[in-house]
C-alpha cells in the first residue's frame, strides 16, 4: 500500500523547489545571500485521494541554496513520512537583471517510515524572462523511486504572468513518473516576502483532479 501512496504523490508533486511552492516546475533562481525561507503546503492528489502535508525550510549558504523537505503522505488508515535534503546552484544568470538563468538541483529522499529506503531527484531548471511581466520556466531531469530504485524521466514547462504587483497567474504542464499533469493557479503576495499559492490540477488519462494551498515566507537568515 505504501508503494501506491508514494507513487501517486510523485505523479503530482515535486520533491522540492526554491520558489515553486507546491507547483512542480521549478524556476532557476536561488535565494539571495544571507536569506532563508520556508514553504508549507497541504494538498490532495490522485485516484487514491492522497493527502500531502509539506514543510520545506531553505537557506542560501555561500554560492548554493541548501534545503530540507519534510512530507507526510496519507490515505485513510495509512501514512508515510519522507525527508529530502536538497542543494541547488544557479550557474547562469545569478543577477536580478538577468533575463536568462539556469540551475541544477539535486536531492536525496529517505523513506523514514520503512527504514530509510532512499530515492532522489535531479533537475535542471531554465528560466527566461520573455516580457517584464512574463517568465517561462522549463525543467528536465529524473526521479529515483524510494520503493524500487527505478529511474523515471521528468520534465515540464510553466508560464508565470504577473498581473500586477500582488497577483501572478501560473500554468504548467509536466510529466513525472510516466504521468502527464496540468496545473493552474495563482500566487498572491500578501507582503513583500510572504505569498500564498492556490492551485488545481488534472493528472493522467482519467483526468483525476487535485488541489493544493501553500504559504511561502522569506526572511533574513545568517
Amino acid at each position: 500500500m505504501f508503494r501506491r501512496v508514494f507513487a501517486a504523490c510523485l505523479c503530482t508533486l515535486a520533491t522540492a523547489s526554491q520558489a515553486g511552492g507546491h507547483f512542480d516546475v521549478d524556476d532557476a533562481g536561488t535565494l539571495d545571500p544571507g536569506q532563508c525561507q520556508y514553504e508549507a503546503w497541504a494538498g490532495r492528489f490522485g485516484q487514491d485521494k492522497v493527502t500531502d502535508y509539506h514543510l520545506g525550510p531553505a537557506c542560501r549558504v555561500g554560492p548554493v541554496e541548501l534545503g530540507l523537505n519534510i512530507d507526510r503522505y496519507s490515505i485513510p488508515g495509512e501514512h508515510a513520512y519522507f525527508l529530502a535534503p536538497q542543494v541547488k546552484w544557479t550557474f547562469i544568470g545569478q543577477t536580478p537583471e538577468a533575463r536568462l538563468a539556469a540551475a541544477v538541483s539535486a536531492s536525496l529522499t529517505f523513506d523514514v517510515t520503512r527504514g530509510g529506503h532512499t530515492g532522489g531527484q535531479l533537475v535542471i531548471p531554465v528560466s527566461w524572462r520573455a516580457l517584464d511581466s512574463l517568465w517561462i520556466h522549463a525543467n528536465v531531469g529524473a526521479d529515483w523511486s524510494t520503493d524500487t530504485g527505478e529511474r523515471s524521466g521528468r520534465g515540464g514547462l510553466q508560464a508565470e504572468w504577473a498581473v500586477n504587483d500582488s497577483i501572478s497567474l501560473i500554468f504548467e504542464r509536466f510529466r513525472a513518473v510516466h504521468v502527464w499533469t496540468s496545473r493552474g493557479g495563482l500566487r498572491w503576495s500578501v507582503a513583500p516576502l510572504v505569498s500564498i499559492d492556490i492551485s488545481a490540477s488534472r493528472s493522467g488519462s482519467q483526468g483525476v483532479w487535485g488541489y493544493a494551498i501553500g504559504l511561502n515566507h522569506e526572511f533574513r537568515g545568517f
